[in-house]
């Protein structure tokens, strides 16, 4: 049985004080309210529901920092993606883990306690399949099994190299299934995530220009009830490739040929007009935004206030991990808005709201949705908590809504003190509780590949 209490906790009807959550067999069996400690209670200062991240490519972890060098040419997401693949070619299956646990780590102890993985990475490095063609998968699932974080399994169907089924290019010779092999790939997937407390899956679609229309219906014909994601209108490009090839832009195509529903979540949405944003929030899907990374590939700027103002509902992702912050996430989101409108505090819904506290709500009801995560502190649902250090001077005479702001706009992952995930504390004083093994294995993987 775990026993904590905190000063003030996060639940879904708000904030509230001295608070004792009670947890057994990896969930929540009591939350009390308004009372004092025991001498049995872990006490903390503040405890904030677990995060979900939506949208993560594990491997690129390892791609941190090193593709902050200007090409001869315009360098975009594009040149970038070269970069990517050129690393990529040369992953093993226990390299493939050895990134992928470290990054897993890096999202504990930045904040978030459930990962959605965006899983495109298949085969072996001459392009054949695996004897398991979960192999991949299946070592993902002992990275979260090993971390302790939630894992949502999205297995990625990638067939074509753009719009209209265009032969693949060698570089993605690792990525590509027919719907056959992909199948074969799912169920693996499906078996490998019973490693983790609450694993789920779902399938992913990888985006328009990698499938055709007839092959989207039917990996979506495979979800069987889980959850759907798909990369949409990240650049520019893709919207003027898919008007070439369909006379439609990506999400007028969708919903005129897929039935979107809430089970959806289209990821990135960069590029989306007035329109497309209220098709989205009118089916219920939730849209991915991957903050940091949009900005570090200088992908564009989402019109969250106008989407938001529509009714829809988004959920925050780390994509390619070049940083692994939930609150440096949330903030990203918020100052691009500050930049493009030239405002302040643009997406908190109402005159006085905390900003922290609304764009936390959003994305971890966001998240919960598009995962199948938990949405809260409640009786029931797996414990997942993150304690914030009081101690830390940013928080210092703070109300609790001014914590929240404080932890979003000033301190960051420094504030996380301790996380919590079914039950188990993966984290302690701000770092990961096999961190030392996790970042050796890092090392001598990274050693083999940019050898």
């Amino acid at each position: 049985m775990t026993s904590l209490w905190f000063e003030w906790t996060l639940l879904s009807s708000g904030w509230a004080p001295r608070t004792r959550v009670i947890g057994a067999a990896g969930k929540i069996s009591a939350i009390e309210a308004g009372v004092e400690a025991r001498a049995t209670d872990e006490r903390h200062g503040v405890g904030l529901p677990g995060l979900g991240n939506l949208h993560s490519h594990a491997f690129q972890r390892g791609l941190a920092g090193l593709t902050e060098r200007r090409g001869p040419d315009h360098d975009d997401f594009w040149t970038w993606r070269e970069l990517m693949y050129q690393f990529v070619e040369r992953v093993r299956p226990e390299d493939l883990e050895a990134l992928t646990a470290l990054a897993y780590a890096d999202m504990l102890e930045g904040g978030f306690t459930h990962v959605g993985e965006f899983h495109y990475l298949h085969h072996d490095r001459d392009g054949r399949p695996f004897a398991d063609p979960g192999e991949l998968a299946t070592r993902i699932a002992a990275a979260a099994a090993a971390t302790g974080i939630g894992l949502t399994l999205l297995p990625s169907f990638y067939a074509h190299s753009g719009f209209g089924g265009r032969e693949p290019t060698p570089r993605q010779q690792r990525f590509i299934n027919d719907t056959q092999t992909f199948a074969r790939i799912l169920e693996s997937s499906r078996r490998a995530v019973r490693c983790v407390p609450g694993g789920k899956t779902g399938v992913a679609p990888h985006s328009l220009r990698a499938v055709t229309p007839r092959e989207l219906t039917e990996v979506i014909d495979l979800a069987h009830g889980e959850v759907v994601h798909m990369h949409v209108c990240e650049q520019m490009k893709e919207v003027e490739d898919c008007l070439a090839w369909s006379g439609l832009r990506p999400i007028e195509w969708l919903t005129q040929h897929c039935r979107l529903t809430e089970r959806w979540c289209l990821v990135h949405a960069t590029h989306s007009n007035a329109s497309e944003q209220a098709a989205i929030a009118k089916s219920g899907a939730i849209v991915g935004l991957c903050p940091i990374t949009e900005a570090n590939l200088g992908d564009g700027i989402f019109a969250a206030r106008e989407y938001l103002a529509a009714g829809g509902h988004f959920g925050i992702g780390t994509d390619s991990n070049i940083r692994l912050d939930a609150a440096e996430e949330l903030r990203t989101l918020e100052y691009s808005q500050r930049l493009s409108r030239r405002a302040r505090n643009v997406l908190a819904p109402n005159n006085g709201d905390s900003t922290g506290k609304a764009l936390y709500e959003a994305a971890l009801q966001g998240a919960a949705r598009a995962l199948e995560a938990p949405d809260g502190l409640q009786v029931g649902s797996s414990l997942d908590v993150v304690s914030l250090d009081t101690r830390h001077p940013d928080l210092a005479e703070r109300s609790p809504d001014a914590m929240l702001d404080s932890w979003v706009f000033s301190g960051g992952r420094s504030l996380v003190d301790c996380v919590w995930r079914a039950g188990e504390k993966v984290v302690s004083g701000g770092r990961h509780r096999r961190r030392a093994a996790i970042v050796d294995a890092y090392r001598r993987a990274l050693a083999r590949l940019l050898a």
